[in-house]
C-alpha cells in the first residue's frame, strides 16, 4: 500500500538543485525564547539607518503571523527591509499554544484588519477567500512547485505565498537510542514499542509528550489516522457528508494503539506540558521522543546546537509498508488582504522576501526553513539534523501529506479537546470515535 505525498516532487526538485547550486534557505509554531499561547508584537523593529542614500516611506504594513519559531528573527528581516525601503512593517505573532485563527477574526471583526497574514489551505482558504488578493500574477509564482500551490488554488487562482515545506513524526535524540543499545530505526509498532521499553530499562524517558497543546494532540497526531487511510481525499469528503463512521474504521482503530503507547511510556504530566516545556525538555535530553518536526531546529539549536536528532515513523501497526514514512506539508501560507489600501506595497514586501539575496538569507539560515521555492539554494548542513532526516525520507519516496486543512473550520481544536479527555480517562475510544464522527457532521453543516 504504496502512498507518496503531494510535496515529495517540491523537494526532490530542491534537493536537485543542491548539488547544481549549492549556496544558502525556515520552522513551525516556535522560538526557543518565547513561551507558548503567548501573542507578541513588534513595532518599528529600528530607525532607518542614517546618510543621505537612505530610503523615507509614509507607508506602515501591519503583519499578523502565527510563527512564533521565527518571530525574532522576523523582526530582524522587517528591520532590514526597512533600511532598504524605508517602508515600516509592524508584526504581530499568535502562536504556540495559542489559536491563530479565533485571533485572526478577531482581529478582522474588530477593524483592525492586517495587510499581510497567514492562511493554511484548502477549506482555511474557502473561508476567507473574499478577504485575499489573487497572487497569481506575482513573480515569484513562476518559481514555485504545482504541488505547492495546491492547498491556496482556488477556480485556478493562486491565492497564498507557501511559507515553507515542513515535515514531522517522532524526532529522536541519537545519542540516547545509542545509549539504550538501539541500532535499528524502529518502523513498525511492534518495534517501536521494543525501543521504548529499552529506553525505559536504560533509566531513559521515552516519549515527551507534549499534550496540553491542541495541534500537537488533536491536529498532528490525529492525521496518522487520516493519511494512512487508503484514499484520504475520499475518506474525508466522505466523512463530513456522513457517509463513513471512525467507530468502526480499520485505520483509526489500530492508530489508537499508537497513542495508547506513547501514554505508556510516557513523561510525567503529558496534559500540563505545553510545547515549549516539550521542546526545552527533550533537547535537554530528557526524553528520547517526542513528535514535532523541523520547525523546533531553532529552539532546540538554542539550547543544545550539538544535539544530533533525527525522524522516525508514527507506526500504527506492523505493516512496514504501511508504517515506513513521516508527513510533509506546507504549513501556511502568506496571504495579502485584498480591502487593504497598501496591497501593492504588501506585494512588493513578499517579492522581496522570496527574491532578494538578504530575504533568501533569512529563510535558510535564521528561519531554517525548507524553501518553497526553487530559486532559494541551500546547503543540507544549513538547515540542521532534522531537515536533513525528513530529506531521507522525501528521497527514498516516502511521505505522506497534512489532511487536517481539509476537515471543518474548528475540527483540529475541538479533536485536540476530545483527545486529551481520552488520554486523561475521561472518555472511552468508543466514545472518543463517536464524538468525533459527531464533531465533523456539526461543523460541515455550518
Amino acid at each position: 500500500m504504496k502512498k507518496t505525498s503531494f510535496l515529495t516532487l517540491a523537494l526532490l526538485l530542491m534537493i536537485s538543485l543542491l548539488a547544481a547550486c549549492g549556496g544558502g534557505g525556515m520552522p513551525n509554531p516556535e522560538t526557543g525564547t518565547t513561551g507558548t499561547g503567548t501573542t507578541e508584537t513588534g513595532t518599528d523593529t529600528t530607525e532607518p539607518a542614517t546618510g543621505t542614500d537612505t530610503p523615507t516611506s509614509d507607508v506602515t504594513l501591519k503583519m499578523f503571523q502565527f510563527k512564533v519559531e521565527i518571530a525574532d528573527a522576523m523582526e530582524k528581516l522587517l528591520a532590514e527591509y526597512k533600511k532598504e525601503t524605508g517602508v515600516n512593517i509592524t508584526i504581530e505573532t499568535v502562536g504556540g499554544g495559542a489559536d491563530y485563527g479565533a485571533a485572526l477574526k478577531a482581529k478582522f471583526a474588530s477593524g483592525d484588519e492586517p495587510d499581510i497574514f497567514n492562511n493554511g489551505g484548502y477549506n482555511e482558504a474557502q473561508l476567507w477567500k473574499d478577504r485575499m488578493e489573487d497572487l497569481s500574477d506575482q513573480p515569484w509564482v513562476a518559481d514555485l512547485s504545482d504541488n505547492v500551490k495546491d492547498p491556496m488554488t482556488m477556480d485556478g487562482k493562486l491565492y497564498g505565498l507557501p511559507m515553507n515545506i515542513e515535515g514531522y513524526g517522532f524526532l529522536y535524540n541519537k545519542a540516547l537510542f545509542e545509549q539504550a543499545g538501539i541500532t535499528e530505526i524502529p518502523t513498525t509498532l511492534t518495534e517501536l514499542r521494543a525501543a521504548a521499553q529499552k529506553l525505559q530499562d536504560a533509566g531513559i524517558v521515552p516519549f515527551e509528550n507534549g499534550y496540553q497543546e491542541w495541534w500537537v494532540i488533536g491536529q498532528h497526531l490525529v492525521n496518522g489516522a487520516y493519511a494512512k487511510q487508503d484514499d484520504p481525499d475520499k475518506f474525508i469528503a466522505d466523512w463530513r457528508e456522513g457517509k463513513t463512521s471512525v467507530v468502526d474504521n480499520e485505520i483509526f482503530n489500530q492508530w489508537i494503539d499508537l497513542v495508547d503507547l506513547t501514554m505508556e511510556f510516557s513523561n510525567d504530566r503529558p496534559l500540563t506540558t505545553d510545547y515549549n516545556t516539550q521542546m526545552t525538555e527533550f533537547a535537554s535530553g530528557m526524553a528520547a521522543m517526542t513528535q514535532q518536526g523541523n520547525w523546533t531546529q531553532v529552539q532546540i539549536d538554542g539550547i543544545d546546537p550539538e544535539l544530533q536528532v533525527g525522524v522516525l515513523p508514527m507506526p500504527i501497526n506492523d505493516d512496514e509498508a504501511l508504517n515506513d514514512n513521516i508527513f510533509v506539508g506546507v504549513p501556511n501560507n502568506w496571504v495579502v488582504n485584498k480591502n487593504s489600501a497598501n496591497k501593492e506595497e504588501a506585494k512588493k514586501f513578499l517579492e522581496w522576501m522570496v527574491t532578494s539575496e538578504t530575504g533568501k538569507r533569512y529563510t535558510v539560515e535564521e528561519f531554517k526553513f525548507i524553501p518553497a521555492l526553487k530559486t532559494i539554494t541551500y546547503e543540507p548542513e544549513q538547515l540542521g539534523t532534522i531537515a536533513a532526516s525528513i530529506q531521507e525520507y522525501v528521497q527514498a519516496d516516502k511521505t505522506l501529506g497534512w489532511q487536517w486543512p481539509k476537515l471543518p473550520d474548528g475540527t483540529s481544536q475541538e479533536f485536540g479537546a476530545l483527545m486529551q479527555a481520552y488520554v486523561a480517562k475521561k472518555i472511552t475510544k468508543e466514545e472518543l470515535f463517536k464524538q468525533m464522527d459527531e464533531t465533523v457532521l456539526k461543523l460541515a453543516a455550518k
